[in-house]
């Protein structure tokens, strides 16, 4: 048997002349690689190279208890399957021991939401006396009446917006576009808006929703500095991420007793999957309001 060492290196090669990879991924190959040989996962049979199944369970068991990361395993476990089909192409490797080796899953990431209080503090928190203040709260209820993205928001025209109807039509991922209900806050903030300021900022050039003082379309970064300067005033600023409103209002609405699908066309997922995670998000929710508030929780 060749030095694990020596057949890393040729794989190494191999993977450089025929992948062009960058430096850096050839060095994060050799390094998990070298640590799996000094591991000794990597067991000599005549010329050819083996790899106990048991031996690499344990091993990737032993990693996970010892605190490595899951991304991290997943990245190893990349640089050993790539390893592996490369024996088998130079005939030192027979089976492959990774057929069905399903790698370890990244924990579940729940998405922050505010709480209800915190979303009619938020709201509270422009001052609509002045011009700025009434275009931040019309822009804050609409986020949170519709659970659009910002993006959407930074790309709302007003032909698209039907005050009489309530109802905005948002072009989402994909190009595809979607009906979605205002609500009565959303549509009175909206409507002071559009037939106040906006009209004395923007000529009828522009078909943008929400514009600054010179007349031109806030981008989804001015809207989020907008969002997050009121965050910041309130005190948990740094717990609001562009997102989080239109996490909160899909959580929001599954608290009340909505319809996953009804979430799910309101947000625009493709896939109900994607919207599932917000069943979670209730259920946590629910939880910790059980273990906080019940004498026996």
């Amino acid at each position: 048997m060749d030095d694990p060492g020596e057949l890393i290196d040729r794989f190494i090669d191999a993977a450089w002349a025929e992948d062009g990879l960058a430096p850096k991924s050839l060095d994060a190959y050799r390094n998990d690689l070298t640590g799996f040989a000094r591991s000794g996962l990597f067991v000599s049979a005549g010329r050819l190279i083996v790899v106990e199944r048991r031996t690499l369970m344990d091993l990737f068991a032993q990693r996970l208890r010892g605190g490595t990361q899951v991304s991290s395993l997943r990245r190893q476990l990349s640089a050993l399957r790539r390893f592996c089909a490369w024996l088998r192409r130079e005939g030192r490797m027979n089976d492959d021991p990774l057929a069905h080796f399903e790698p370890p899953r990244s924990p579940m990431r729940l998405p922050g939401v505010l709480s209800e209080n915190e979303v009619v503090a938020l709201m509270r928190s422009p001052d609509v006396d002045t011009a700025l203040g009434l275009r931040d709260r019309a822009m804050l209820e609409v986020l949170y009446a519709s659970g659009l993205r910002v993006s959407e928001l930074a790309g709302l025209e007003r032909a698209n917006v039907n005050l009489r109807q309530g109802v905005v039509r948002v072009t989402g991922k994909g190009g595809k576009d979607r009906l979605v209900p205002l609500g009565d806050s959303a549509c009175e903030w909206l409507t002071r808006w559009m037939d106040g300021p906006r009209r004395d900022w923007a000529d009828d050039s522009d078909d943008a929703v929400f514009v600054s003082r010179r007349g031109r379309r806030l981008s989804r970064q001015g809207i989020w500095q907008r969002i997050r300067g009121q965050a910041l005033a309130l005190g948990f600023g740094s717990r609001l991420t562009p997102h989080k409103l239109r996490h909160s209002f899909a959580t929001h609405m599954l608290d009340h007793g909505a319809d996953l699908r009804v979430v799910q066309m309101l947000l625009g997922h493709a896939d109900l999957a994607t919207t599932q995670i917000y069943t979670h998000v209730a259920q946590a929710r629910l939880k910790d309001l059980h273990h906080r508030h019940h004498p026996r929780g």
